[in-house]
């Protein structure tokens, strides 16, 4: 067995000059002994080469593996599943005021619990509740890190040790196995159903009121609808009954929009001020969904409820950081310019691109994808559908384009198709598609123009053989 060199040696030699500066002494000696070590057992079986022990084989080899382990495990992909709001894929994308932003605190101290004004100490929830109420038309505001814990937190500061009244067809699962009921024992509290799955009327809530029941609350059908013999309560029909019993009506709106998203041609979607104002006393929401903030749970309505709700132990565990309330802040502020908003406001700006630019990117796109993928797959420019996605409007479609790889030979491509999807998928920016209908399909509505050239472009070196 050829003489393993000194690790000491090794470490001195010119090779390994490079090696130390990028990454240091004490991460280049565990590497270069793990990969000494794993020579001598390829010696003893007999496979090991001599040539792997040169100073530079060696200091490639070390290179490679920290040059690995340096890589982010957070990396930037590009979303071509049709989802825009896609949750396995972060959500909404920030708008470049909300960068400046996060980027400001990041690097400088920032007021998050001082009062300016009297030079003692502030709350957190003070620097945005004025500009959330402003948009909402609530009188309070609190700010957590999801809807999720915007739920729980209500309930458990509300309804701990009472019964929270819900319509049995809105007991909602959504990603994660997230559920009401189980929301509901988390957080202390009883859950009593009404109606039936399909039909629920406003006399059920109204049988149901008892001396334990703590508050109404309608939940939003984020990933289904109910459709056929149906009969649900409105929040207009509920908010007077509630009154009446001198009950809080909880609205969970679950992915909240501040405007109303028909004037852009999209879907209609109540809004977090509609909601108020037909009566609801508190609504929750999230800030990553519709509202295209940073992930946040936000709680709107009164003020004597909210007091209450930030009075709660969980309120401190659930609470947001000064990067969350800096990016949130940038984008409610773009609320206010809705002339802008369309083309600021990223998922805004995604949710309504022109399916004529997505057709013509497709066209540009397409020789490109036609030569890595090879003869055995064509390569078609195709119209599709885009989702909302995370719940939103979950019945509802975009128009959109873009490409779908298919056998050549028309029959079920199987692992092969599998293999594209992976290939795409290992690219230096993986590229994330949809494998359905024997197809892999790539829709190109968030892929925008300044990304076009980077995503062509490693393509094409792929395509060659080239390292992207």
């Amino acid at each position: 067995m050829a003489r393993v060199p000194s690790v000491e040696r090794v470490l001195a030699s010119a090779a390994f000059a490079p090696v130390l500066a990028a990454h240091g002494r004490t991460q280049t000696l565990a590497v270069l002994r793990a990969s000494l070590d794993a020579w001598r057992a390829e010696a003893q079986a007999g496979r090991a080469s001599v040539e792997a022990l040169a100073d530079a084989s060696l200091a490639a080899s070390v290179g490679a593996t920290l040059d690995k382990r340096a890589e982010s495990s957070v990396k930037s992909v590009f979303n071509l599943t049709g989802t825009v709001l896609h949750t396995n894929l972060g959500r909404a994308l920030l708008p470049d005021e909300a960068l400046r932003a996060v980027a400001e605190v990041l690097t400088r101290p920032a007021n998050l619990e001082f009062d300016l004004a009297t030079g003692a100490r502030g709350d957190r929830d003070d620097l945005i509740n004025e500009l959330i109420c402003e948009l909402t038309g609530a009188e309070a505001a609190t700010v957590v890190n999801n809807n999720a814990a915007a739920v729980l937190l209500t309930l458990s500061a509300l309804a701990a040790r009472r019964e929270v009244i819900v319509s049995r067809g809105e007991l909602v699962e959504i990603g994660g196995a997230f559920r009401i009921p189980d929301i509901m024992s988390r957080a202390g509290a009883k859950l009593r159903e009404v109606g039936t799955t399909n039909r629920t009327h406003l006399k059920d809530y109204d049988e149901a009121i008892n001396a334990r029941t703590a508050l109404l609350m309608k939940v939003h059908c984020s990933n289904y609808a109910v459709t056929g013999f149906t009969k649900e309560v409105t929040l207009a029909e509920l908010a007077p009954l509630a009154r009446a019993r001198g009950l809080p009506v909880v609205v969970d709106l679950g992915s909240g929009t501040l405007v109303d998203l028909a004037q852009w041609g999209l879907p209609r979607e109540a809004t977090v001020r509609e909601t108020v104002e037909a009566g609801a006393q508190l609504v929750t929401f999230s800030g990553d969904k519709l509202l295209g903030g940073p992930q946040a749970g936000l709680i709107v309505g009164t003020k004597e409820l909210i007091a209450k709700i930030k009075k709660h132990p969980l309120k401190r565990a659930l609470r947001v950081g000064k990067l969350t309330l800096a990016a949130l802040e940038a984008v409610l502020r773009l609320y206010r310019t809705p002339e802008t908003l369309a083309e600021r406001l990223t998922t805004l700006r995604l949710l309504t691109r022109p399916a004529d630019a997505m057709r013509l990117a497709a066209e540009r796109i397409q020789p490109v994808l036609q030569a890595m993928t090879g003869a055995d797959f064509v390569v078609a420019t195709e119209p599709m559908f885009s989702q909302i996605g995370s719940g939103a409007l979950p019945v509802d479609v975009l128009p959109s384009y873009g490409l779908v790889v298919r056998l050549t030979s028309g029959k079920k491509a199987g692992g092969q198709l599998n293999r594209i999807e992976r290939r795409l998928r290992d690219l230096p920016r993986p590229v994330i598609g949809r494998i359905a209908d024997n197809a892999l399909w790539l829709d190109l509505r968030c892929l925008e123009a300044q990304d076009e050239a980077a995503f062509i472009a490693q393509l094409e070196m792929r395509a060659t053989g080239r390292n992207a």
